[in-house]
């Protein structure tokens, strides 16, 4: 199965007291260049990054990387832009991709053996989706059949995948993926999870 993978990584970081997230590290590596090694080492076709808010901080990150990185003007106005700017850059070079996965850069504990075994969840099933459980909701990273293109196309606003998959529930595989709940969205989360590690070692 060829995949596109797209990797939101265009917003602000508001939260975080204007440091860009994508910049914190875990393991040595920043999270952005974390999630997007995991992603190539996938092997299964293009990977696009969705760039906005601090462009020029996180382009060096990706150096040397078999990448396309795609500039969203319109971040402010929500994710579903920068997915429409992804899937975009994706469909126009790629037209034969078999499915779409999406990921973010703020879940540090992303590996690459959850990446690879929601393929193979996929492969033995026939469900358009696959998504990751935690906490209650279904969401990122996730997996979408090339037919769901168009619906994630014409979202609007601040609705994203999660909106698409609670949609189609029914043509949805779940995998359960509790570490995804850790998402470092303010400074507090980012202590928090530093201290977990601390504690783990």
């Amino acid at each position: 199965m060829k995949i596109g993978t797209i990797i939101l990584a265009a917003g602000d970081s508001s939260r975080m007291g204007g440091e860009p997230k994508q910049l914190l590290t875990y393991k040595g590596q920043s999270l952005i260049r974390r999630i997007t090694e995991h992603a190539l080492a996938l092997q299964r076709g293009p990977v696009v990054v969705v760039l906005g808010a601090n462009r020029d901080r996180i382009v060096p990150e990706l150096t040397g990387l078999p990448v396309t990185l795609v500039d969203n003007a319109n971040w402010p106005t929500g994710q579903a832009s920068s997915l429409k700017t992804g899937l975009a850059a994706l469909y126009i070079t790629h037209k034969d991709i078999e499915a779409v996965l999406v990921l973010h850069t703020d879940q540090p504990l992303v590996s690459l053996g959850l990446l690879l075994h929601m393929l193979e969840v996929r492969r033995e099933n026939d469900k358009g989706i696959v998504a990751c459980r935690y906490d209650t909701q279904l969401s990122v990273p996730a997996l979408f059949d090339r037919d769901y293109i168009p619906e994630l196309l014409a979202l609007e606003s601040d609705k994203g995948v999660k909106w698409v998959i609670g949609k189609h529930k029914n043509d949805c595989l779940e995998v359960p993926f509790e570490a995804g709940s850790i998402d470092l969205d303010s400074k507090r989360d980012v202590e928090m999870f530093q201290q977990a590690q601390m504690q783990s070692q």
